[in-house]
């Protein structure tokens, strides 16, 4: 933690814990100036901890906690020295978001990668996304991405924010598998010759369908802002721009769906 040190022992700890999280869970800046954010439930907890995140804290209801797993991990990095919080199942569900409270919470430091250290010949693809509006859209992405075998994400700028409470909760856990990288359009260019990438835009005016495209080996999809779609700048970087068919009266996808479809599609591609 940023703030007091907790062991679970003493009230004031307890109430430095409680409200840490309740700011990590309400305001982005906070998050972002500290490099934290807030998990709750046995599967964050469990992906968090095989997927080497660094826990600064662990929160937990022994009455609550039911899951061996999540238990054993529990008394296992306790052991290693990471700060704990023994609260009752009152004091849990003040942070728990979900129907059924499981025991078991931790605040784990963000996990960001830079440019340089990542290639396009890593896992199946890597989206490229500048604004998203609907946090749940983002966190579907990074499930379908994770489940297709995708490498990760690249936000160009600072407006995407995968740590949110909302995106965590609709990755499913996926968040954990999938590599992330905050960049910008000169930066990015520069990475794109250097590895000779094939940046796909997606656009209602592309010039091909979808499935009728030949997605090469290192490939990044640009997906555009759910309105607005692709800007002329994110267009710029696009080697080619393709497009959904649309038989019906939708002007558009859902940003999640669209998205989805692309990258399902490249993994079709390279399959058959």
């Amino acid at each position: 933690m940023t703030g007091a040190k907790c062991s679970g022992h003493g009230r004031l700890d307890v109430e430095a814990a409680l409200a840490e999280v309740k700011k990590l869970q309400s305001d982005r800046k906070y998050r972002d100036a500290s490099g934290l954010f807030f998990i709750e439930g046995v599967r964050n907890f469990v992906q968090a901890i095989d997927n080497g995140f660094d826990v600064s804290t662990i929160l937990f209801s022994e009455k609550l906690l039911t899951a061996p797993l999540a238990r054993k991990l529990v008394r296992q990095t306790r052991r290693k020295g990471v700060n704990s919080v023994s609260l009752t199942p009152e004091q849990f569900r003040q942070i728990s978001h979900t129907e059924r409270a499981s025991g078991v919470a931790a605040i784990v430091r963000q996990r960001w990668f830079k440019l340089h250290d990542v290639s396009p010949h890593t896992g199946l693809c890597w989206v490229a996304l500048e604004t998203v509006r609907s946090p749940g859209n983002l966190g579907t992405l990074i499930r379908t991405s994770e489940a297709v075998g995708g490498a990760g994400f690249m936000f160009i700028g600072g407006r995407v924010n995968p740590f949110d409470p909302d995106v965590l909760r609709a990755s499913m856990g996926a968040l954990f598998r999938q590599k992330f990288v905050r960049t910008g359009f000169s930066v990015l260019n520069e990475w794109i010759h250097h590895y000779s990438c094939h940046v796909i835009g997606a656009s209602p005016d592309g010039t091909i369908d979808f499935h009728q495209f030949d997605y090469p080996g290192s490939t990044v999809l640009f997906l555009g802002e759910e309105r607005q779609g692709l800007t002329q700048q994110q267009r710029d970087l696009c080697q080619h721009l393709i497009r959904i068919p649309i038989i019906g009266t939708a002007d558009s996808l859902n940003l999640a769906v669209a998205g989805s479809l692309l990258m399902y599609e490249v993994y079709r591609s390279r399959r058959f």
